[in-house]
């Protein structure tokens, strides 16, 4: 049986089966991410809940797979070299998993690399715009009395939108066929309603960008991923 046990995290959520891809997440956008890759690869997997308070993700286990106290983190207990490989940062994981399984990253080398450039866009701008945006109108920034701070997120996140919106323009997904950059971009997309923002960001107003979000949950491993772990037990 495989061994993980040089990963200390594995003291503090122990695996059943070392012999899958161990997932450490939260169902957030970037925890969504992962799963939602697993489910639609087809890769066995054994997830386990890392709620977002310090005691979880700043514990010495945890760090020990990600310095950076964030989830979602995995060990692919058969790596590349068959030796394990632990990887945090849900970007570098979408890419690693669709290399992985060889699927969802662009049917030839020139539409990988367009598959790529989504993803980055939406880690870069979308991922970290819509979470200030969330911060400032959910979050604690709402009681932050001067305006400034929100109106720059919502104008962000408009020009962002629309910058999608404009690429769904006569397609299903974001480049060719679906790809690790849906999986990126979606679970950021819906979290707009989360946040109580829809309203802001003028999301009534998008053409294309709230059935493409509609279209992605349809699917069988999305709404199965979303959930996974499930926080609820």
């Amino acid at each position: 049986m495989t061994d993980l046990s040089a990963f200390p995290i594995t003291r503090r959520w122990p695996p059943k089966d070392p012999s899958v891809i161990q997932l450490y997440a939260f169902p957030t956008p970037n925890g969504q991410k992962v799963s939602i890759a697993l489910e639609e690869l087809g890769l066995p997997y054994e997830p386990h809940l890392v709620t977002l308070k310090d005691a979880d993700v700043k514990s010495p286990e945890f760090l020990s797979l990600n310095p950076n106290n964030k989830i979602p983190a995995i060990i692919d207990p058969n790596g590349p070299g068959d030796a394990p490989l632990p990887l945090f940062e849900s970007g570098a994981i979408l890419i690693y998993l669709a290399e992985k399984a060889g699927k969802l990253i662009g049917r030839d080398a020139a539409e990988r690399h367009q598959v790529i450039q989504w993803l980055m866009f939406q880690m870069g701008g979308v991922g970290p715009m819509f979470g200030q945006l969330g911060y400032f109108v959910k979050l604690g920034g709402k009681e932050i009395e001067d305006p400034r701070p929100r109106e720059r997120y919502v104008n962000e996140a408009k020009r962002l939108l629309a910058v999608v919106d404009s690429q769904l323009e006569g397609r299903d997904w974001l480049v060719g066929e679906f790809s690790i950059a849906d999986i990126a971009m979606a679970p950021w997309l819906n979290a707009l309603d989360f946040y109580g923002a829809k309203h802001l960001v003028g999301w009534d107003e998008l053409k294309n960008v709230p059935g493409y979000v509609e279209r992605f949950y349809a699917r069988p491993a999305a709404a199965k991923g979303r959930r996974i772990p499930n926080p609820e037990g």
